[in-house]
């Protein structure tokens, strides 16, 4: 089980989760840029410690180039997504903020199909489609 990907992946959605209630709390009176570098200085550091305390570490320097590329293009969008999720749940419901930054599940499946040839079955269509549209309901003002 701990080798599932579902499990794992289950884990990353019940962490998430508590990300969002708990930056919600702690961004009341601090500017919401400043909540994400905070956030992440502290990512930065427990990363940092893991990697040295679970034997993990490598020279970075001995990295592929494009590892290095897509590594670098992956931090870039992650901050500029925490930067807009962190400015949005500073002013909206959390539960709503949530679900629109959860369109990111349509998105990710169009473009691993575009991009990297992924195909997904019908049922799988079927599926981001239903999520799309609730998501859509979510969204539309009443």
């Amino acid at each position: 089980m701990i080798n599932s990907w579902i499990f794992w992946a289950f884990l990353s959605a019940i962490f998430a989760s508590l990300t969002t209630i708990f930056a919600k709390v702690g961004i009341q009176s601090v500017d919401s840029d400043l909540a994400t570098l905070i956030r992440t200085a502290i990512i930065f550091l427990l990363l940092a410690l893991f990697i040295q305390f679970s034997g993990k570490w490598t020279n970075p320097l001995n990295i592929s180039k494009n590892t290095w590329i897509f590594l670098t293009l992956s931090g870039m969008a992650t901050g500029a997504s925490w930067l807009c999720f962190y400015r949005a749940l500073q002013i909206g419901d959390a539960s709503k903020v949530l679900v629109i930054d959860k369109f990111s599940i349509v998105i990710v499946a169009i473009l691993a199909f575009v991009f990297l040839g992924e195909k997904p079955l019908v049922k799988d269509w079927l599926g981001i489609l239903l999520v799309a549209s609730g998501l859509i309901l979510i969204a539309i003002k009443r």
